[in-house]
């Protein structure tokens, strides 16, 4: 009668065994499996006792007992099991037989030698845990006993057959009484040779060897033929199949040897492992060296290594390690290998909480790297926790990350909302193009304005593209002209005839005459194609609709600008190498114009202390399709003691109060009328002038208070700053600088009548 009551401890297991995928190993069935209230995936070695002789019950049994209380990194980990009378259960990590993994990975292009050396290495080391600190013989090691974990890991299992080397009885079958098959792996010599109480164990361990490098093994006598065993290793599989037991070596020393330099053991691979197992007592310095050689080996190791055990350990590196921005390049290379799934659960998490962090060579990287993940970025994301914190790069006192901070809203710019984008991105914009204190940055600001220009709405487009590169035509820089009068070329087809004719072709012509070839060169490719249009609706005017039909187009919900193609800064990069070169912190020194004399710079508080590193960019641009005479310097006028010097993302307003400024405040969107003064926000550079080698790249300093900039008009720029040295003499530059000086005294009439 209670028998009746009694439930089925089976139907109580917490696990469920899925019925595909068996898999025999010795007298255990192995099914995959998982956990009912989890469903994380399991693998199931099962016995059925009505199925098995009593001999194999007696083992199952055993191997139920060793795997309960062994417990090493290298063998095989019990999670859970269940015993009944009908039935036994080993419930362990998910895990693949040897045989079919190495069988899988032939029919992919075989395995490579790291991994296998890897595995090996992970077996002996398993084998030495049992034979010197547990005083086990194995009796059973072959290909059936080795299973291989989702990293790549291989495990040492099938203890069936374990048993003490003290000498005791045991009641146990050898391994060839219950499967014959197995005889032909015993060692030749008899069991009470008188041979190291591993040398059996040694001898099957090179059996092994044997068949991972050649398949199965057909006989005993094979092992005399090397086959695919490598070089380095034959010596040390000799001395394990050595017909005299006494001389096989014990497997610490095997391992030992084997690690020794130019062993089959000793490579990059195993000594990654060997460091990731002990990398929680690792010095700081010692990680960051390790992550750092860890790029370069990556692509050579095993993709399931790299998912499974190198991310983990890079996640937590940087989550509980300080690690830092050392590990974002092997965590890029890693996140390739996973799906868009998995690259949202591990990888967004981690970027997303690296955007917040206050150390400038992360934020650097992250910017330079984010083609790499920005496509696994949701739009909700990209607004709510990620731009907040990219927006601060545009006012960081280090040029580079304003650059790259420029150069990701090509990225990012399809991604932002409406106020985002037309409204805090165009603020930026405005501010940048009109008083960064770098030219290629504001070149570069022109450059990715255009190419974002089918993202904006098209009442900002109409406010602001034709001041932008109206402002841009008249910078000082060369590149910034440029890229003005391409940007407007670029995007000619979001201009009505209109403002073709009355505002952008009067704001191009005198660019035919600009000092810079390349400018004067692009401005009438420029002029020419806005007069063809033209002209073309003068012929037909039934075609100015079809010539108007994107002025008033809506924003582009996603993809790249087509009509943007050849024009860019060579992929918008500027700032791409580092010149650091000792002065004292705090003073800075230019030889601008005719004047020889530096003078002192104002003081700052974050450059008080003398003997600091002067960190200065040499800047590079390449306009256009051209590259003759499209490499320009810009000299910085930035103090720095390296990325640490101010690691705060403030966003406080400038000296002048315009750090928080609208678009329509920076002068973008103003009446043509008004335009006139849209230059004279900008800091001028000396175009040409010729510094010794001593001085170059040297800031122009300023006696003026911190936070504010010299103001000039574009008209009272001396373009020959170098008093006529260096400078090409021709025709165009000599009316450019005839007609400066009438332009300014005009300009002083008109403020005057003011």
């Amino acid at each position: 009668m209670w028998s009746f009551f009694a439930r089925d401890p089976v139907k109580d297991f917490n696990y469920e065994i899925l019925p595909e995928n068996q898999d025999k190993s010795g007298i255990w069935t192995l099914h995959r499996g998982k956990r009912k209230t989890t469903g994380e995936p399991v693998s199931v070695f099962l016995y059925e006792v009505a199925q098995g002789t009593e001999e194999q019950t007696q083992l199952a049994k055993a191997a139920f007992k060793r795997m309960k209380t062994l417990r090493h990194p290298n063998i095989l980990s019990y999670v859970d099991g269940l015993e009944t009378d009908k039935s036994l259960y080993l419930v362990t990590e998910p895990i693949t037989p040897l045989a079919a993994h190495l069988k899988a990975r032939a029919e992919g292009g075989g395995s490579g030698e790291l991994e296998i050396s890897w595995g090996l290495h992970q077996i002996v080391k398993a084998l030495s845990f049992l034979v010197n600190d547990c005083h086990l013989l194995h009796n059973n090691l072959g290909m059936w006993a080795i299973f291989v974990d989702r990293a790549g890991e291989w495990k040492l299992g099938g203890l069936d057959h374990v048993t003490s080397d003290q000498g005791e009885p045991s009641s146990l079958p050898p391994a060839k009484v219950v499967n014959p098959d197995l005889e032909k792996y015993d060692p030749p010599e008899s069991p009470n040779s008188g041979g190291e109480k591993w040398s059996g164990d040694v001898w099957r361990l090179g059996c092994l060897i044997w068949e991972v490098f050649n398949g199965p093994l057909p006989r005993a006598s094979s092992l005399r033929s090397l086959g695919k065993i490598p070089k380095q290793l034959v010596p040390h599989y000799c001395e394990l199949v050595g017909a005299n037991p006494k001389a096989r070596p014990n497997p610490a020393r095997f391992l030992q040897n084997c690690r020794s330099a130019g062993g089959f053991l000793s490579n990059s691979f195993v000594e990654s492992n060997l460091f990731l197992e002990q990398i929680q007592i690792k010095e700081p310095a010692e990680k960051q060296q390790f992550f750092q050689d860890l790029s370069d080996n990556l692509d050579s190791f095993p993709e399931d290594f790299c998912k499974h055990k190198v991310l983990p350990q890079l996640l937590t590196a940087f989550e509980f390690g300080n690690a830092g921005a050392v590990v974002l390049t092997p965590l890029f290379k890693v996140g390739k290998y996973l799906s868009a799934e998995e690259y949202q659960q591990k990888i967004i998490p981690v970027i997303v909480k690296m955007f917040s962090s206050t150390d400038r060579a992360m934020r650097i990287r992250l910017l330079q790297q984010m083609e790499q993940f920005i496509q696994y970025l949701n739009e909700a994301a990209v607004n709510s926790q990620i731009f907040p914190h990219v927006v601060h790069g545009f006012t960081d006192t280090n040029p580079a990350i304003r650059e790259q901070t420029v150069k990701s809203m090509l990225l990012l710019a399809p991604k932002l909302n409406e106020t985002n984008l037309n409204q805090e991105l165009m603020r930026h914009f405005a501010r940048l193009q009109s008083r960064d204190d770098q030219g290629p940055i504001r070149c570069n600001t022109t450059v990715c304005l255009g190419k974002i220009a089918p993202y904006l709405n098209a009442g900002m487009r109409q406010r602001v593209l034709t001041s932008a590169f109206s402002r841009a035509t008249k910078d000082p820089f060369p590149a910034s002209r440029a890229a003005g009068v391409l940007g407007f070329a670029a995007t000619h087809h979001y201009y009505s005839v209109s403002e073709c004719a009355a505002r952008i072709l009067p704001t191009l012509c005198p660019l035919t005459v600009d000092p810079d070839k390349n400018v004067r060169d692009q401005a009438f490719k420029a002029i020419k194609s806005f007069l063809s249009k033209l002209e073309t609706v003068s012929d037909d005017p039934s075609k100015l609709a079809e010539m108007e039909k994107d002025v008033t187009a809506s924003a582009q919900a996603g993809g790249s600008a087509a009509t943007w193609a050849g024009w860019a800064v060579t992929g918008v990069s500027s700032l791409t190498s580092k010149l650091i070169r000792n002065a004292p912190a705090g003073s800075e020194g230019a030889a601008a114009g005719n004047a020889s004399t530096p003078q002192p710079s104002a003081a700052t508080g974050a450059t008080n202390a003398a003997g600091n590193q002067h960190l200065c960019f040499l800047l590079f641009f390449q306009v256009g399709r051209t590259s003759s005479g499209a490499m320009k310097k810009q000299s910085s006028d930035w103090s720095s003691s390296g990325w640490d010097a101010d690691d705060s993302w403030s966003n406080e307003k400038d000296a002048d109060g315009q750090g928080q400024s609208s678009p329509a405040d920076e002068g973008w969107g103003n009446d043509w009328d008004d335009d006139g003064a849209l230059a004279e926000s900008f800091t001028p550079t000396p175009r040409n002038t010729t510094p010794s080698s001593s001085s170059a790249f040297i800031p122009k300093s300023t006696s003026a208070s911190p936070g504010q900039e010299a103001v000039r008009l574009a008209s009272d720029y001396n373009w020959d700053s170098a008093g006529g040295k260096g400078t090409t003499s021709d025709l165009l530059s000599s009316i450019s600088q005839r007609a400066s000086p009438a332009a300014a005294s005009m300009v002083r009439r008109e403020r005057k009548m003011k």
